[in-house]
């Protein structure tokens, strides 16, 4: 969902650089994928202004070297296609297919829906495969995909209608001005941060921060309400791939107009395009007969439909369901720089700053030939191997998604590829070979082999103690009634510890409705298996009592004690105490 910040699917980040797109999003939490190939912040600033103009300049021919075709600014300047555009775009579609079905024979990945847009029109829509491995029933043109971090781009753009309609709302307000009871953990962050700030992922917000207490069933109201626990890195000076950091600047442009983010996004976006598949409530896309099912990775090339994922929490960063055709009509929106049907729909000025470079996040300063990658406003932004402008964003759930959309202004082309699989780089693979055949006429690198090679971690399990026993010398755990009583944290609230016939339970969450058995491991260190969209099947953890005076009063869960993103490194906001 490139380089992938992971979100929400557990792990570190990391960076992956391929030559056709750049992937960054995958929720989780959207497992988020960032990064691939540079662009220069000019390039970024004058995209909308020269993506869409369908005149390029003639190329100029060298016989030492490529074509190049001179654009009006030297930073435009980029390598001519192989051949003739739009043979060049008619030769990638007709190579779509057996991409397509070679990504899902190789992977497993049960199905896809994918659309390719070219100069306004939509030049190929299919689906492959099944959208269920226990109906077999097949996937279609309607078939809805929950497309997790790919939410945020279309978010950006919700926000970017918003603003367009609204002289009085800006990327510059403080999120505080619609959300006055909103706080972090920084008062000057909470006063200072903009929805600017919120949807580049710049306001210090730790990747992962939130996502566990979605995990636990949490919404979206007591999440953001207890964002001030969080501790901060440093305000607009890193990059910090958050799924409910860009959620809270999309709720403060909801409640700018006295609406919930559902009702926003449907007026703003996905109704005057006529995306009438799309939703970001869950209970909608389960309504949908022809929705395609999660599947998790249980194996090399084995998928299971086990899991049914959630996302109304962080819906603008990871909540949409849709269809590729649906991703389509509004890829077609902003190749045509925010106009509909010849008529301007998003204003082009809010639209360019949506898509321009407003965090850096990836290249390696010990490494001058490394090239850096952005990120705009709930998209990342780069640039092709022949120095086109890319426009891109993965998106992925452990549980069994995987997305990319993918857009080359300057060519006014995009395809979406959407699948039902955990992520192996299915859409990623299938979207690079095209944007290859479209500049080369040849595919560059074995992407499919590279990127399942670089997934095959996204399956793992989480927690201290995975694949590990109790040690030989184990010492034995108190009395099960030691144990047992209510604990508390600012951030989780209530873990409640019950026993019965010797068996230890802890309970979290809302209502209760996270539960775990409790298990000796050594001494008062216990163990206990995490489930959720960030502990994949085989996750354990350690549960850390603290004994004092012979009397427990205190409880550390390690595995809810840090996020994804950042190792081991605990952040005190797993420990409990001891309130009964």
């Amino acid at each position: 969902m490139a380089s992938y910040a992971r979100v929400g699917s557990h792990g570190s980040a990391s960076r992956l650089s391929t030559g056709g797109s750049d992937m960054n999003g995958m929720s989780s939490t959207n497992k988020g994928i960032v990064s691939i190939v540079a662009v220069s912040a000019v390039a970024a600033l004058t995209l909308a202004m020269t993506a869409c103009t369908g005149s390029a300049p003639a190329a100029q021919s060298s016989s030492s070297g490529p074509a190049v075709i001179v654009g009006e600014a030297p930073n435009q300047d980029v390598v001519d296609l192989y051949t003739d555009r739009d043979t060049a775009v008619a030769a990638a579609v007709a190579a779509l297919p057996q991409s397509i079905e070679k990504a899902l024979k190789q992977t497993g990945v049960p199905g896809a829906g994918v659309a390719v847009v070219s100069n306004g029109k939509v030049v190929f829509e299919k689906g492959y495969g099944v959208r269920d491995l226990t109906t077999k029933e097949p996937v279609d043109v309607n078939t809805v995909f929950q497309i997790a971090s790919l939410s945020k781009p279309l978010s950006s753009s919700v926000v970017a209608k918003a603003i367009t309609e609204d002289a009085n709302l800006s990327w510059e307000d403080p999120v505080v001005k619609y959300l006055p009871d909103f706080a972090l953990n920084d008062p000057y962050v909470t006063e200072h941060g903009k929805i600017a700030d919120f949807f580049s992922h710049r306001t210090g917000i730790p990747t992962g921060a939130g996502d566990k207490l979605e995990d636990v069933g949490f919404d979206v109201d007591y999440i953001m309400a207890h964002m001030n626990q969080i501790p901060l890195a440093s305000f607009r000076d890193t990059y910090q791939y958050s799924n409910f950091g860009l959620t809270v600047g999309a709720e403060a442009v909801a409640a700018s107009r006295g609406q919930t983010w559902a009702q926003t996004a449907h007026e703003l976006l996905f109704e005057p395009l006529g995306m009438t598949s799309t939703t970001t409530v869950h209970d909608e896309y389960l309504a949908s007969d022809d929705r395609a099912a999660m599947h998790a990775r249980t194996g090399e090339g084995k998928y299971e439909q086990l899991f049914d994922r959630d996302a109304d929490a962080e819906a603008p960063a990871g909540g949409v369901a849709t269809t590729a055709g649906d991703i389509a009509k509004w890829m077609n929106m902003v190749l045509a720089n925010g106009e509909v049907d010849g008529a301007e729909f998003i204003d082009p000025l809010v639209l360019a700053k949506t898509y321009s470079a407003h965090s850096i996040t990836g290249g390696d300063a010990r490494n001058l030939t490394s090239r850096t990658s952005h990120y705009g406003f709930g998209t990342n932004v780069s640039a092709t191997v022949t120095g086109r402008v890319n426009i891109s964003h993965s998106g992925a759930f452990g549980w069994g998604t995987a997305t990319n959309a993918t857009m080359i202004p300057d060519l006014n082309l995009g395809i979406v590829v959407l699948t039902n699989g955990a992520p192996s780089g299915v859409p990623e693979a299938i979207v690079s070979e095209f944007v290859d055949l479209v500049q080369f006429g040849a595919v560059t690198r074995p992407w499919l082999d590279m990127l399942s090679t670089f997934f095959e971690d996204f399956a793992d399990p989480a927690g201290d103690l995975v694949g590990q026993e109790p040690p030989a010398d184990a010492a034995a755990a108190g009395p099960a009634g030691d144990y047992v009583g209510t604990y508390t944290s600012p951030y989780f609230g209530k873990f409640v510890v019950t026993e019965e016939n010797g068996t230890l339970t802890g309970v979290l969450g809302p209502e209760g409705g996270y539960t775990f058995k409790i298990d000796p491991w050594n001494g008062d260190t216990l163990s206990f298996v995490p489930t959720g969209e960030n502990a994949l099947p085989g996750s354990l953890s350690s549960a850390v009592f603290v004994r004092k005076g012979g009397q427990i009063n205190g409880v550390t869960l390690t595995y809810f004690n840090k996020f994804p993103e950042h190792g081991q490194e605990p952040n005190g906001l797993g420990e409990f105490t001891r309130t009964d």
